[in-house]
């Protein structure tokens, strides 16, 4: 859908905030049919809309190109500390209109395109999303990057170029199918080859033992071919560098096919060496112990340590002819943060390159490694933790596994020195564990290898501390933090909700976007009728907007006066989901069985990713399927309530989603969401929350107050006492009818007539295998929803709490988290300095 040109004029005031705006429409356009003719080789006769977008992409890449080298030359003369960012995910949703936005060029941009007669907005909708995560811990890294690169911190980030991302959910017949996600299939405009740079990687072989030291022969080569992708910072010129690797095979065919003739196969078998990049595998909070992963996460590794050091041996150092030769200052010079364990293989392979290649004695290399290593925690859930079997790793990473034994056996010297004769702390503690199959713990191994741990929210932390690492907390309770997740306000708000960015800009200026917490400033206006006005009126667009994409895209027209309550987030039985069902279902049979009473409209949206092998999710998505089935056809229910599963969620349909949320559903058990940043992103535009106190909730509360969040259910202590008593769901089931009813309809196929035992494998984990006690917390949620209906008629109160919802989101951005990391963990100072443009001179041109 098009935006009327009252968005665009606001997108182009936005777009120069703060931001010199030197380049012009002219140039813009000149520019855009310069890479129509000679890059896409095209005239405007025969131009399709996709050839468009990639003018304007490289058009756009342009502006980034000099201040790309800029920094990077910038970066060399300084000599500053470099944080490495190590993550198998990177969920970056597209860049064109990131980019815009970052370089303060949108305004020319858009008004150039519209005197080209072209929408810009058509022509953003057509590029497609990297898609190179699962959700929360990708779409994290991403923000991550961004404020690096806002905050002036000399910050790469190492991934993996997935060929496929997230795959594409299809619903069909109310089922989930997955659909790959062929993301490169037009191109990237935005990444650039290295192969200058490609790196080998080994596998398999054996382990020789030299008179200098192990070597380990053998091998199987796979090269990782490096794409550069650009990360601008925000009105900085700062343009920082995510490397994504990308498996090759090696040059040489084997010569005993060719002997036999086969050339065929020996082309065929080149090409199972780049399956190690071809996919992301799609599995969230879950671990899949598959070699094809373990293969992954180590090529990841190395190919990017090998990277670290060659960069580290040619900085600038001393003289410009001086190469670092010593490894004394590697861990002044260099930060590595692992992303959650996977990749926890980088500390097993830092302590085999400075030994093996490099020299150093054992307790050298382990001190380095050790003070340059940090680990981040993500969750709690014991499925998650990876555990890779020692019989595997020994396999495909030999030298590997030698490390990791001769680590542990150093490991539990410590702990029997520091606790003589207890041997239960000591298998607890261990790397390996011996129960069943041997395995390695790489949470063990990480925060083992590393100078600091860290959760995610504060609860999350503590959790940690007292519960999930609770012998390693005691023993190096120093090695212990809490950083609690943000997100980057450019994105999350500047960007997807420009009407709301304008109105904010009008009454504080425009230096939140780069310091949320100015936010603050706007807490006096809660009250203010004017200003509730102009909010509620921002939200009604957006409602309004959302509202003909769902009416084009499912057929159903929606009730914009109704709540829009929305659930958005991978489908997990710990995320309950089947909750929000359980009060679908109760809405619905309080209207059926009383049509004349008065209901406040809701429109309920769920959307999603079930992981293809999850079987219990995607029964989820068939059951809320099926409820939204029967109730959009029901007439008595009318437009009181509409429930929408929303299909193929992900980052460009989240800018769409969350800006014309009324209420944001975050209601995990409590102490099993490691944070969200989902429950951020609707606090930042002025959506309310309903949910327990688990994971940023219970901060988000204490900045906003109690009174502007719907709180419900089990403290963290609450489900511990009821885990300890035992939980059973046939006490709340006998309990409660409204409960019963719901359990009932679901049980003996109300919702799926034609099949009715369809979903009594639902209602079977409900009543006797919930791990996530939906029933316990159901009463509560209920009376809180009621509570949301009530206040939600209330239009002045309900305005009076959002403002209070956006005023405190200042806390909550990744600008605040990534100077936390910088300062306590990587022993770097952010920067905030811009750099010059382009056109200006540099400090070393003007002497």
């Amino acid at each position: 859908m098009s935006a009327p040109k009252t968005d665009i004029e606001k997108r182009k005031q936005i777009s120069v905030r703060g931001i010199a705006q030197v380049e012009n429409v002219t140039n813009v356009k000149k520019t855009f049919n310069r890479h129509l003719h000679y890059t896409l080789v095209k005239d405007r006769n025969v131009a399709t809309p996709r050839d468009y977008y990639f003018a304007l992409a490289h058009t756009v890449k342009d502006h980034l190109t000099s201040r790309w080298i800029r920094t990077q030359q910038y970066y060399y003369e300084k000599d500053p500390k470099r944080v490495y960012y190590l993550s198998l995910e990177y969920y970056m949703g597209r860049s064109l209109q990131n980019t815009m936005i970052n370089l303060g060029i949108q305004g020319a941009c858009d008004e150039a395109m519209y005197q080209v007669g072209l929408d810009i907005e058509e022509l953003e909708d057509l590029e497609e999303d990297a898609g190179l995560g699962n959700g929360g811990l990708g779409r994290l890294a991403a923000c991550f990057l961004d404020s690096m690169a806002t905050l002036g911190l000399a910050a790469y980030g190492y991934g993996i170029r997935y060929e496929y991302g997230i795959f594409a959910q299809k619903i069909k017949n109310g089922e989930q199918t997955e659909e790959p996600d062929d993301w490169l299939r037009f191109g990237n405009p935005w990444e650039k080859a290295r192969p200058e740079y490609m790196l080998p990687v080994n596998f398999y072989g054996r382990v020789e033992d030299t008179p200098r030291g192990k070597k380990w022969v053998d091998t199987q080569v796979v090269f990782a071919m490096p794409y550069d992708n650009p990360i601008p910072g925000y009105g900085n010129n700062v343009v920082n560098t995510l490397r994504l690797w990308s498996a090759k095979s090696p040059v040489e065919f084997n010569l005993k096919f060719f002997n036999d003739g086969d050339y065929i196969q020996a082309v065929l078998d080149r090409n199972l060496a780049e399956n190690i990049s071809r996919v992301l595998y799609p599995n969230d909070n879950f671990f899949e112990g598959k070699e094809l992963r373990l293969k992954q996460e180590y090529f990841m590794c190395a190919a990017t340590l090998q990277d670290i050091i060659r960069r580290f041996k040619s900085s600038k150092f001393g003289s410009k002819e001086a190469v670092r030769t010593s490894f004394d200052s590697f861990p002044d010079k260099v930060a590595i943060q692992l992303n959650d364990t996977h990749p926890s293989l980088a500390i097993p392979e830092l302590m085999r390159i400075l030994m093996d290649v490099e020299g150093l004695p054992w307790d050298k290399a382990w001190d380095v490694t050790v003070r340059t290593c940090a680990y981040t925690n993500h969750t709690v859930l014991p499925e998650a933790l990876e555990r890779w079997p020692t019989s595997m790793l020994e396999s495909i990473l030999p030298r590997h596994m030698q490390i990791i034994y001769h680590i542990n056996h150093l490991h539990l010297e410590n702990i029997s020195k520091k606790y003589p004769g207890d041997f239960d702390r000591i298998r607890r503690m261990s790397l390996i564990e011996e129960e069943g199959e041997k395995r390695v713990n790489m949470a063990h191994l990480s925060i083992v290898g590393s100078h600091a741990v860290n959760g995610v929210a504060a609860i999350h932390s503590e959790i940690l501390v007292k519960s999930v690492f609770k012998d390693f907390a005691e023993m190096n309770p120093e090695k212990f933090q809490n950083k609690t997740n943000g997100i980057t306000p450019r994105r999350w708000l500047l960007l997807c909700n420009p009407g709301l960015a304008d109105l904010i800009a009008e009454k504080i200026g425009e230096e939140w976007t780069v310091h949320l917490e100015q936010l603050a400033q706007l807490k006096p206006l809660a009250k203010d009728p004017n200003f509730q006005r102009a909010v509620m009126k921002v939200k009604q667009e957006n409602k309004l907007r959302l509202a003909a994409i769902l009416e084009k895209d499912y057929g159903v027209k929606i009730n914009v006066a109704s709540i829009f309550d929305i659930q958005v987030k991978r489908i997990h039985e710990y995320k309950r989901q089947l909750l929000n069902c359980l009060h679908i279902i109760t809405l619905y049979n309080r209207i059926k069985q009383n049509p004349q009473a008065k209901f406040v409209p809701r429109t309920v949206m769920i959307g999603g990713k079930a992981a293809p092998g999850y079987y219990m999710a995607k029964s989820i998505i068939r059951l809320i399927c099926a409820v939204a089935n029967v109730v959009n056809n029901d007439p008595i229910v009318g437009d009181r309530l509409k429930v929408i599963f929303l299909e193929n969620y992900r980052v460009t349909l989240a800018e769409r989603i969350i800006p014309a949320a009324d209420l944001s559903e975050q209601i995990s058990t409590a102490g099993t969401e490691a944070s969200g940043t989902g429950n951020m992103k609707f606090m930042l535009n002025g959506a309310l929350t309903v949910g327990t106190l688990d994971g940023a909730n219970v901060e988000m509360a204490e900045e906003m107050g109690n009174d502007n969040i719907f709180i419900f259910g089990m403290t963290v202590d609450e489900v511990e006492a009821l885990q300890k008593r035992g939980y059973n769901a046939y006490d709340y089931y006998n309990r409660i009818p409204e409960l019963r009813q719901c359990v009932d309809q679901i049980q003996n196929g109300f919702f799926s007539p034609g099949n009715p035992d369809s979903f009594r494998d639902v209602a079977d984990v409900l009543l006797k295998y919930d791990r996530f006690y939906l029933f316990a917390d159901y009463e509560d949620y209920i009376k809180c929803q009621d509570k949301v209906a009530e206040c939600y008629q209330n239009q002045s109160k309900w305005a009076e709490m959002a403002i209070m919802n956006i005023a405190s989101s200042g806390k909550f951005s990744s600008d605040r988290t990534i100077a936390e990391y910088a300062r306590e963990i990587w022993g770097c100072e952010p920067s905030w300095e811009k750099l010059p443009a382009p056109h200006e001179p540099r400090d070393d041109e003007t002497k």
